[in-house]
Protein backbone atom coordinates (compact mmCIF):
# COMPACT_ATOMS: atom_id res chain seq x y z
CA UNK A 1 0.00 0.00 0.00
CA UNK A 2 1.93 2.93 -1.06
CA UNK A 3 1.96 5.64 1.85
CA UNK A 4 4.10 8.56 0.11
CA UNK A 5 1.55 11.60 -0.92
CA UNK A 6 3.56 12.38 -3.66
CA UNK A 7 3.52 8.14 -4.77
CA UNK A 8 0.15 8.34 -4.19
CA UNK A 9 -0.93 11.02 -6.27
CA UNK A 10 0.92 10.23 -9.05
CA UNK A 11 -0.57 7.07 -8.73
CA UNK A 12 -4.32 8.13 -8.23
CA UNK A 13 -3.84 9.63 -11.82
CA UNK A 14 -2.30 6.89 -13.85
CA UNK A 15 -5.57 4.78 -12.29
CA UNK A 16 -8.10 7.37 -13.50
CA UNK A 17 -6.74 7.73 -16.84
CA UNK A 18 -6.04 4.22 -17.28
CA UNK A 19 -7.99 2.55 -15.56
CA UNK A 20 -8.86 -0.05 -18.53
CA UNK A 21 -5.03 -1.48 -18.36
CA UNK A 22 -4.78 -3.51 -15.79
CA UNK A 23 -1.07 -5.14 -16.34
CA UNK A 24 0.40 -1.35 -16.92
CA UNK A 25 -0.76 -0.62 -13.55
CA UNK A 26 0.33 -3.38 -11.89
CA UNK A 27 3.79 -2.57 -13.34
CA UNK A 28 3.31 1.15 -11.99
CA UNK A 29 2.38 0.15 -8.64
CA UNK A 30 4.98 -2.23 -8.35
CA UNK A 31 7.81 0.06 -8.62
CA UNK A 32 6.36 2.96 -6.91
CA UNK A 33 6.18 0.48 -3.80
CA UNK A 34 9.97 0.48 -4.18
CA UNK A 35 10.57 3.75 -5.04
CA UNK A 36 9.05 4.84 -1.69
CA UNK A 37 11.98 3.58 0.25
CA UNK A 38 14.01 6.79 -1.41
CA UNK A 39 10.97 9.46 -2.99
CA UNK A 40 11.80 11.30 0.65
CA UNK A 41 15.19 12.06 -0.48
CA UNK A 42 14.46 13.48 -3.66
CA UNK A 43 11.76 16.41 -3.03
CA UNK A 44 13.77 17.91 -6.79
CA UNK A 45 11.56 14.73 -8.11
CA UNK A 46 8.02 16.21 -7.13
CA UNK A 47 9.13 19.45 -7.62
CA UNK A 48 10.34 18.67 -11.52
CA UNK A 49 6.60 16.41 -12.17
CA UNK A 50 9.22 13.83 -13.02
CA UNK A 51 6.97 10.80 -11.74
CA UNK A 52 3.88 12.32 -13.60
CA UNK A 53 6.24 12.14 -16.68
CA UNK A 54 7.90 9.09 -15.77
CA UNK A 55 4.48 7.25 -16.15
CA UNK A 56 3.34 8.86 -19.30
CA UNK A 57 4.95 7.37 -22.67
CA UNK A 58 6.54 10.14 -25.09
CA UNK A 59 4.71 8.36 -28.05
CA UNK A 60 2.14 5.38 -28.11
CA UNK A 61 1.45 4.59 -31.74
CA UNK A 62 -1.86 2.32 -33.15
CA UNK A 63 -2.61 1.12 -36.59
CA UNK A 64 -4.15 -1.31 -38.37
CA UNK A 65 -2.06 -4.32 -40.26
CA UNK A 66 -4.38 -5.62 -43.31
CA UNK A 67 -2.79 -8.51 -44.53
CA UNK A 68 -3.90 -11.73 -47.43
CA UNK A 69 -4.01 -15.37 -46.26
CA UNK A 70 -3.06 -18.48 -48.53
CA UNK A 71 -7.20 -18.33 -49.02
CA UNK A 72 -6.79 -14.74 -50.79
CA UNK A 73 -8.91 -13.59 -47.49
CA UNK A 74 -7.92 -10.59 -46.26
CA UNK A 75 -7.89 -9.66 -42.78
CA UNK A 76 -6.67 -7.47 -40.39
CA UNK A 77 -5.00 -6.92 -37.30
CA UNK A 78 -3.90 -4.02 -34.58
CA UNK A 79 -0.21 -3.19 -34.18
CA UNK A 80 1.24 -1.07 -31.41
CA UNK A 81 4.62 0.91 -30.49
CA UNK A 82 4.58 2.14 -27.37
CA UNK A 83 7.85 4.31 -27.21
CA UNK A 84 8.09 4.73 -23.25
CA UNK A 85 11.49 6.91 -22.12
CA UNK A 86 14.82 8.31 -24.20
CA UNK A 87 16.46 9.82 -21.50
CA UNK A 88 19.34 7.51 -21.66
CA UNK A 89 18.75 6.32 -25.07
CA UNK A 90 16.87 5.34 -28.04
CA UNK A 91 14.01 3.94 -27.69
CA UNK A 92 14.62 -0.25 -27.47
CA UNK A 93 12.03 -2.93 -26.85
CA UNK A 94 11.05 -6.09 -28.91
CA UNK A 95 8.01 -6.65 -30.95
CA UNK A 96 5.14 -9.13 -29.57
CA UNK A 97 3.09 -11.40 -32.08
CA UNK A 98 0.04 -13.33 -29.92
CA UNK A 99 -3.21 -13.06 -29.49
CA UNK A 100 -3.30 -11.34 -26.05
CA UNK A 101 -1.29 -8.37 -26.99
CA UNK A 102 -3.02 -5.04 -26.59
CA UNK A 103 -2.25 -1.54 -25.52
CA UNK A 104 -2.60 -2.29 -21.83
CA UNK A 105 0.07 -5.32 -22.22
CA UNK A 106 2.43 -3.04 -24.86
CA UNK A 107 2.90 -0.05 -22.37
CA UNK A 108 3.31 -2.15 -19.02
CA UNK A 109 5.98 -4.11 -21.15
CA UNK A 110 7.39 -0.60 -22.42
CA UNK A 111 7.00 0.38 -19.02
CA UNK A 112 9.27 -2.35 -17.19
CA UNK A 113 11.68 -2.01 -20.28
CA UNK A 114 12.42 1.36 -18.91
CA UNK A 115 14.11 -0.04 -16.12
CA UNK A 116 15.51 -3.07 -17.57
CA UNK A 117 17.43 -0.84 -20.10
CA UNK A 118 19.09 1.50 -17.72
CA UNK A 119 19.91 -1.25 -15.39
CA UNK A 120 22.17 -3.08 -18.33
CA UNK A 121 24.75 0.25 -17.94
CA UNK A 122 24.17 0.66 -21.97
CA UNK A 123 22.47 3.48 -23.64
CA UNK A 124 19.06 2.32 -24.60
CA UNK A 125 15.58 4.00 -24.01
CA UNK A 126 12.86 1.77 -23.49
CA UNK A 127 10.35 0.98 -25.78
CA UNK A 128 7.73 -1.76 -26.88
CA UNK A 129 5.41 -3.09 -29.62
CA UNK A 130 3.56 -5.56 -31.12
CA UNK A 131 0.37 -6.87 -32.50
CA UNK A 132 -2.32 -8.92 -31.50
CA UNK A 133 -1.65 -11.68 -33.99
CA UNK A 134 -0.62 -15.35 -33.98
CA UNK A 135 1.99 -16.69 -35.83
CA UNK A 136 1.19 -20.35 -34.70
CA UNK A 137 -0.11 -22.36 -37.64
CA UNK A 138 0.25 -19.90 -39.87
CA UNK A 139 2.71 -20.87 -43.52
CA UNK A 140 5.82 -18.36 -44.00
CA UNK A 141 3.86 -17.01 -46.65
CA UNK A 142 1.35 -15.54 -44.49
CA UNK A 143 4.00 -14.61 -41.71
CA UNK A 144 5.80 -13.08 -44.87
CA UNK A 145 2.76 -11.11 -45.66
CA UNK A 146 2.01 -9.80 -42.33
CA UNK A 147 5.31 -8.77 -41.50
CA UNK A 148 5.69 -6.66 -44.36
CA UNK A 149 2.00 -5.34 -43.83
CA UNK A 150 3.55 -4.47 -40.40
CA UNK A 151 6.47 -3.06 -41.17
CA UNK A 152 5.28 -0.75 -43.74
CA UNK A 153 3.77 1.44 -41.35
CA UNK A 154 6.30 1.06 -38.31
CA UNK A 155 9.68 1.70 -40.52
CA UNK A 156 8.57 5.95 -40.54
CA UNK A 157 8.73 5.50 -36.69
CA UNK A 158 12.05 3.60 -36.29
CA UNK A 159 15.58 4.12 -36.72
CA UNK A 160 19.14 2.99 -35.62
CA UNK A 161 19.14 6.43 -33.42
CA UNK A 162 15.60 6.76 -32.36
CA UNK A 163 13.93 2.89 -31.87
CA UNK A 164 15.44 -0.12 -32.38
CA UNK A 165 12.81 -2.90 -31.71
CA UNK A 166 13.68 -6.53 -31.25
CA UNK A 167 11.97 -10.28 -31.21
CA UNK A 168 9.62 -11.22 -28.17
CA UNK A 169 6.97 -13.70 -28.03
CA UNK A 170 5.95 -14.64 -31.54
CA UNK A 171 8.70 -13.04 -32.79
CA UNK A 172 11.63 -14.78 -33.59
CA UNK A 173 14.61 -14.93 -36.76
CA UNK A 174 11.89 -15.62 -39.27
CA UNK A 175 9.81 -12.84 -38.37
CA UNK A 176 12.77 -10.59 -38.09
CA UNK A 177 14.55 -11.20 -40.79
CA UNK A 178 10.95 -10.70 -42.78
CA UNK A 179 10.64 -7.18 -40.54
CA UNK A 180 14.16 -6.08 -41.27
CA UNK A 181 13.49 -6.89 -45.54
CA UNK A 182 10.54 -4.92 -45.63
CA UNK A 183 12.43 -2.35 -43.45
CA UNK A 184 15.37 -2.04 -45.80
CA UNK A 185 12.75 -2.53 -49.21
CA UNK A 186 11.29 0.72 -48.14
CA UNK A 187 14.17 3.08 -46.63
CA UNK A 188 16.25 1.66 -49.37
CA UNK A 189 19.57 1.77 -46.88
CA UNK A 190 21.08 -1.10 -45.00
CA UNK A 191 20.72 0.10 -41.86
CA UNK A 192 21.75 -3.05 -39.90
CA UNK A 193 21.57 -1.36 -36.06
CA UNK A 194 17.49 -0.49 -36.85
CA UNK A 195 16.79 -4.21 -35.83
CA UNK A 196 18.27 -6.62 -33.20
CA UNK A 197 17.85 -9.95 -33.50
CA UNK A 198 18.81 -10.52 -37.18
CA UNK A 199 20.05 -13.59 -38.68
CA UNK A 200 23.85 -13.86 -38.24
CA UNK A 201 24.11 -13.40 -42.27
CA UNK A 202 23.02 -9.81 -42.36
CA UNK A 203 24.26 -8.09 -39.16
CA UNK A 204 23.37 -10.31 -36.15
CA UNK A 205 25.25 -10.98 -33.52
CA UNK A 206 26.15 -14.27 -31.61
CA UNK A 207 24.98 -15.09 -28.91
CA UNK A 208 21.65 -13.25 -29.33
CA UNK A 209 19.22 -16.49 -29.41
CA UNK A 210 20.64 -17.75 -26.03
CA UNK A 211 21.11 -14.71 -24.36
CA UNK A 212 18.08 -14.50 -22.21
CA UNK A 213 18.41 -17.72 -20.98
CA UNK A 214 22.39 -17.56 -20.50
CA UNK A 215 21.49 -14.04 -18.71
CA UNK A 216 19.08 -15.17 -15.94
CA UNK A 217 21.20 -18.02 -15.12
CA UNK A 218 24.29 -15.84 -14.98
CA UNK A 219 22.44 -13.78 -12.84
CA UNK A 220 20.79 -16.45 -10.85
CA UNK A 221 24.31 -17.84 -10.21
CA UNK A 222 25.44 -14.02 -8.73
CA UNK A 223 22.60 -14.50 -6.40
CA UNK A 224 22.83 -17.69 -5.09
CA UNK A 225 26.70 -17.79 -4.43
CA UNK A 226 26.08 -13.93 -2.67
CA UNK A 227 23.48 -14.55 -0.75
CA UNK A 228 23.37 -18.02 0.24
CA UNK A 229 26.62 -19.57 -0.80
CA UNK A 230 25.22 -21.82 -3.17
CA UNK A 231 25.32 -22.80 -6.72
CA UNK A 232 23.25 -25.21 -9.58
CA UNK A 233 25.11 -27.54 -9.20
CA UNK A 234 22.67 -31.02 -7.72
CA UNK A 235 19.42 -28.51 -7.68
CA UNK A 236 16.66 -29.32 -9.10
CA UNK A 237 14.89 -26.75 -10.98
CA UNK A 238 11.38 -26.01 -13.04
CA UNK A 239 11.57 -24.05 -15.78
CA UNK A 240 8.01 -23.10 -17.45
CA UNK A 241 7.58 -22.10 -21.20
CA UNK A 242 9.38 -23.88 -23.94
CA UNK A 243 10.24 -21.13 -25.74
CA UNK A 244 13.50 -19.28 -26.34
CA UNK A 245 14.14 -18.39 -23.39
CA UNK A 246 13.01 -21.27 -21.44
CA UNK A 247 15.34 -23.32 -23.60
CA UNK A 248 18.53 -21.85 -23.50
CA UNK A 249 17.64 -21.37 -19.57
CA UNK A 250 17.29 -25.02 -18.89
CA UNK A 251 20.46 -25.50 -20.73
CA UNK A 252 22.44 -22.92 -19.11
CA UNK A 253 21.28 -24.30 -15.61
CA UNK A 254 22.28 -28.41 -16.94
CA UNK A 255 25.48 -27.04 -17.94
CA UNK A 256 26.24 -25.21 -14.26
CA UNK A 257 24.67 -28.24 -12.55
CA UNK A 258 21.56 -28.55 -12.13
CA UNK A 259 18.69 -30.67 -13.40
CA UNK A 260 15.52 -29.39 -14.84
CA UNK A 261 12.64 -31.88 -14.15
CA UNK A 262 9.73 -29.77 -15.99
CA UNK A 263 8.69 -27.35 -18.51
CA UNK A 264 5.02 -26.47 -20.13
CA UNK A 265 3.46 -24.75 -22.85
CA UNK A 266 0.00 -22.50 -22.90
CA UNK A 267 -1.44 -26.40 -23.02
CA UNK A 268 0.28 -28.12 -20.29
CA UNK A 269 3.53 -29.22 -18.84
CA UNK A 270 5.67 -32.36 -19.19
CA UNK A 271 7.61 -33.85 -16.06
CA UNK A 272 10.77 -36.21 -16.19
CA UNK A 273 12.51 -37.12 -13.27
CA UNK A 274 15.92 -37.91 -14.68
CA UNK A 275 16.50 -34.44 -16.28
CA UNK A 276 14.55 -32.80 -19.78
CA UNK A 277 15.91 -33.97 -22.79
CA UNK A 278 17.53 -31.17 -24.45
CA UNK A 279 18.19 -32.34 -27.80
CA UNK A 280 14.62 -33.96 -27.79
CA UNK A 281 13.26 -30.73 -26.50
CA UNK A 282 14.24 -28.82 -29.19
CA UNK A 283 14.21 -30.72 -32.10
CA UNK A 284 10.31 -30.92 -31.41
CA UNK A 285 10.19 -27.28 -30.52
CA UNK A 286 12.65 -25.26 -32.57
CA UNK A 287 12.07 -27.78 -35.99
CA UNK A 288 8.75 -29.55 -35.80
CA UNK A 289 7.01 -27.00 -33.84
CA UNK A 290 5.26 -29.14 -31.94
CA UNK A 291 3.05 -29.22 -28.65
CA UNK A 292 5.19 -30.28 -25.68
CA UNK A 293 3.08 -32.91 -25.34
CA UNK A 294 5.07 -34.54 -27.86
CA UNK A 295 7.41 -34.91 -25.52
CA UNK A 296 5.78 -37.54 -23.16
CA UNK A 297 4.64 -39.39 -26.33
CA UNK A 298 8.18 -39.92 -27.51
CA UNK A 299 10.29 -40.01 -24.05
CA UNK A 300 10.00 -43.26 -21.68
CA UNK A 301 9.14 -42.40 -18.56
CA UNK A 302 7.98 -38.66 -18.75
CA UNK A 303 4.49 -37.16 -17.61
CA UNK A 304 2.43 -35.20 -19.70
CA UNK A 305 -0.18 -32.85 -17.26
CA UNK A 306 -2.68 -30.47 -18.61
CA UNK A 307 -2.76 -27.26 -17.19
CA UNK A 308 0.55 -25.50 -17.27
CA UNK A 309 0.21 -22.97 -14.21
CA UNK A 310 0.52 -26.56 -12.31
CA UNK A 311 4.07 -27.15 -13.02
CA UNK A 312 4.48 -25.13 -9.69
CA UNK A 313 3.15 -28.22 -7.65
CA UNK A 314 6.33 -30.37 -8.84
CA UNK A 315 8.64 -30.29 -5.95
CA UNK A 316 11.96 -27.92 -6.92
CA UNK A 317 14.99 -26.05 -5.15
CA UNK A 318 14.79 -23.28 -7.58
CA UNK A 319 12.17 -22.17 -9.94
CA UNK A 320 12.71 -20.32 -13.31
CA UNK A 321 9.34 -18.99 -14.74
CA UNK A 322 9.53 -17.76 -18.40
CA UNK A 323 6.29 -17.87 -20.00
CA UNK A 324 4.51 -15.18 -20.23
CA UNK A 325 3.29 -12.77 -17.18
CA UNK A 326 1.36 -13.20 -14.62
CA UNK A 327 1.55 -17.37 -15.48
CA UNK A 328 1.98 -17.90 -10.84
CA UNK A 329 -0.55 -17.06 -9.12
CA UNK A 330 -0.47 -17.10 -5.19
CA UNK A 331 -1.65 -20.81 -5.63
CA UNK A 332 1.27 -21.66 -7.40
CA UNK A 333 3.69 -19.78 -5.61
CA UNK A 334 1.89 -21.78 -2.13
CA UNK A 335 2.38 -24.90 -3.84
CA UNK A 336 6.28 -23.81 -4.19
CA UNK A 337 6.57 -22.55 -0.76
CA UNK A 338 4.92 -25.71 0.61
CA UNK A 339 7.35 -27.92 -1.37
CA UNK A 340 9.88 -26.14 0.03
CA UNK A 341 11.56 -24.17 -2.84
CA UNK A 342 14.64 -21.89 -2.32
CA UNK A 343 14.76 -19.46 -4.86
CA UNK A 344 12.02 -17.94 -7.87
CA UNK A 345 14.34 -16.45 -10.79
CA UNK A 346 12.04 -14.27 -13.23
CA UNK A 347 13.02 -15.27 -16.68
CA UNK A 348 9.79 -13.82 -18.29
CA UNK A 349 7.90 -9.84 -17.99
CA UNK A 350 6.71 -10.00 -14.44
CA UNK A 351 5.23 -13.40 -14.96
CA UNK A 352 4.31 -13.70 -10.97
CA UNK A 353 1.06 -11.93 -9.93
CA UNK A 354 1.32 -9.09 -7.18
CA UNK A 355 -0.01 -11.97 -4.66
CA UNK A 356 2.69 -14.73 -5.58
CA UNK A 357 5.24 -11.80 -5.09
CA UNK A 358 4.55 -10.73 -1.57
CA UNK A 359 4.07 -14.48 -0.88
CA UNK A 360 7.43 -16.08 -1.84
CA UNK A 361 9.18 -12.73 -0.43
CA UNK A 362 7.49 -12.90 2.90
CA UNK A 363 7.97 -16.59 3.11
CA UNK A 364 12.04 -15.95 2.80
CA UNK A 365 12.80 -17.34 -0.90
CA UNK A 366 15.73 -15.32 -2.80
CA UNK A 367 13.15 -13.29 -5.48
CA UNK A 368 14.89 -11.78 -9.09
CA UNK A 369 12.18 -9.53 -10.50
CA UNK A 370 11.93 -9.50 -14.42
CA UNK A 371 13.64 -6.25 -15.16
CA UNK A 372 17.18 -7.59 -13.35
CA UNK A 373 17.21 -11.35 -14.19
CA UNK A 374 15.31 -11.01 -17.53
CA UNK A 375 17.92 -8.57 -18.84
CA UNK A 376 20.71 -10.50 -21.15
CA UNK A 377 18.32 -10.38 -24.00
CA UNK A 378 18.01 -6.93 -24.31
CA UNK A 379 22.16 -6.30 -23.50
CA UNK A 380 23.16 -8.63 -26.24
CA UNK A 381 20.68 -6.75 -28.34
CA UNK A 382 22.60 -3.49 -27.36
CA UNK A 383 25.89 -5.35 -28.01
CA UNK A 384 24.52 -5.94 -31.91
CA UNK A 385 23.80 -2.97 -32.18
CA UNK A 386 27.42 -1.78 -31.06
CA UNK A 387 28.62 -4.46 -33.35
CA UNK A 388 26.65 -3.11 -36.49
CA UNK A 389 27.82 0.15 -35.81
CA UNK A 390 31.37 -0.81 -36.07
CA UNK A 391 31.60 -3.30 -38.88
CA UNK A 392 32.55 -5.69 -36.67
CA UNK A 393 31.48 -9.57 -35.51
CA UNK A 394 32.40 -10.70 -32.25
CA UNK A 395 32.97 -14.22 -31.39
CA UNK A 396 30.46 -16.36 -29.42
CA UNK A 397 32.78 -16.80 -26.42
CA UNK A 398 33.66 -12.66 -26.70
CA UNK A 399 29.41 -12.04 -26.56
CA UNK A 400 28.97 -14.48 -24.06
CA UNK A 401 32.01 -13.34 -21.54
CA UNK A 402 30.30 -9.88 -21.90
CA UNK A 403 26.98 -10.80 -21.07
CA UNK A 404 28.16 -12.65 -18.20
CA UNK A 405 29.95 -9.54 -17.17
CA UNK A 406 26.83 -7.40 -17.49
CA UNK A 407 24.64 -9.51 -15.75
CA UNK A 408 26.98 -9.81 -12.42
CA UNK A 409 27.32 -5.73 -13.11
CA UNK A 410 23.01 -5.81 -13.23
CA UNK A 411 23.12 -7.85 -9.60
CA UNK A 412 25.62 -5.97 -7.68
CA UNK A 413 23.82 -2.65 -9.03
CA UNK A 414 20.08 -3.87 -7.66
CA UNK A 415 22.17 -5.53 -4.42
CA UNK A 416 23.90 -2.12 -3.78
CA UNK A 417 20.88 -0.07 -4.15
CA UNK A 418 19.12 -2.63 -1.91
CA UNK A 419 21.78 -1.95 1.11
CA UNK A 420 21.63 1.53 0.09
CA UNK A 421 17.89 1.39 0.76
CA UNK A 422 18.09 -0.12 3.99
CA UNK A 423 16.67 -3.64 2.82
CA UNK A 424 19.82 -5.88 1.75
CA UNK A 425 19.37 -8.71 -0.34
CA UNK A 426 15.78 -7.44 -1.73
CA UNK A 427 16.54 -7.30 -5.47
CA UNK A 428 13.14 -6.55 -6.42
CA UNK A 429 13.23 -3.17 -4.22
CA UNK A 430 17.29 -2.88 -5.49
CA UNK A 431 16.29 -3.43 -9.48
CA UNK A 432 13.74 -0.17 -9.11
CA UNK A 433 15.66 1.55 -7.54
CA UNK A 434 19.16 1.20 -9.29
CA UNK A 435 17.12 1.60 -12.62
CA UNK A 436 14.80 4.20 -11.80
CA UNK A 437 18.09 6.32 -10.41
CA UNK A 438 19.62 6.67 -13.21
CA UNK A 439 16.51 7.48 -15.52
CA UNK A 440 15.44 10.02 -13.12
CA UNK A 441 18.85 11.95 -13.51
CA UNK A 442 18.80 12.18 -17.18
CA UNK A 443 15.48 13.25 -17.46
CA UNK A 444 16.21 16.14 -14.65
CA UNK A 445 19.18 17.13 -16.71
CA UNK A 446 17.35 17.36 -19.79
CA UNK A 447 14.78 19.83 -18.58
CA UNK A 448 10.95 19.54 -18.60
CA UNK A 449 10.62 17.46 -21.90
Amino acid sequence: MLTNEYLKRVYGQVEQRDGQEPEFLQAVREVFESLELVVDQHPEWEQAGLMERFVEPERVVEFRVPWVDDAGRTRVNRGYRVQFNSAIGPYKGGLRFHPSVNLSVIKFLGFEQVLKNSLTTLPMGGGKGGADFDPKGKSDGEVMRFCQSFMTELYRHIGQFTDTPAGDIGVGAREVGYLYGQYKRIVGRFEGGVLTGKGLDFGGSLARTQATGYGLCYFASEALAHLHGESFQGKTVLVSGSGNVAQYAAEKCTALGGRVVAMSDSQGYVYDARGIDLEKLLDIKQRRRERISVYAQEVPGAEYHPGCRDIWTVPCDIAMPCASQNEMDEAGAKALVSQGAMAVFEGANMPLTPEAVELVRRAGLLYSPGKASNAGGVAVSGLEMSQNSLRLSWSFQEVDEKLRGIMGQIYRACYNASVKCGRPGDLMAGANIAGFLKVAKAMLAQGVV
